[in-house]
């Protein structure tokens, strides 16, 4: 029995899988919406959730604590001034997933994962 495995290791070792969980919490931040595996939306709400919460706090400490996952400082910025002031007085939930069926090449469940509330300015795939 194995005890304290949290998390879908996603079949990627740790540091690939930060990097991918990085990248696509950036991602989200500047697009407002993404598209991606099921599995990998899981996985990354509860990295963006965590950012979001801390950016409630608008402090030096909080925005070097977010810097340590998004490396673009525009996106920092961004999460801080555009994003966090939307979800000041809620305590939690700030991501959705949307489920849309299956990737037409191996069966993958498909999702979109998108902040609540995000309205897309154009049709995307």
């Amino acid at each position: 029995m194995i005890h304290k495995w949290k998390g879908n290791r996603l079949g990627r070792t740790a540091s690939h899988r930060d990097a991918m969980l990085a990248n696509q919490a950036i991602s989200l931040i500047r697009h407002g919406r993404i598209k991606t595996t099921l599995p990998k939306c899981k996985e990354l709400r509860r990295v963006v959730e965590k950012l979001v919460t801390a950016a409630k706090d608008d402090t030096v400490h909080a925005r070097r604590m977010v810097n340590r996952v998004v490396h673009d400082k525009s996106m920092v910025k961004k999460l801080f001034d555009e994003i966090m002031p939307k979800f000041k007085d809620r305590p939690g939930g700030y991501t959705q997933i949307l489920k849309i069926g299956l990737r037409p090449n191996d069966g993958a469940s498909m999702a979109f994962i998108q902040f609540v509330g995000y309205e897309p300015e154009e049709e995307e795939d």
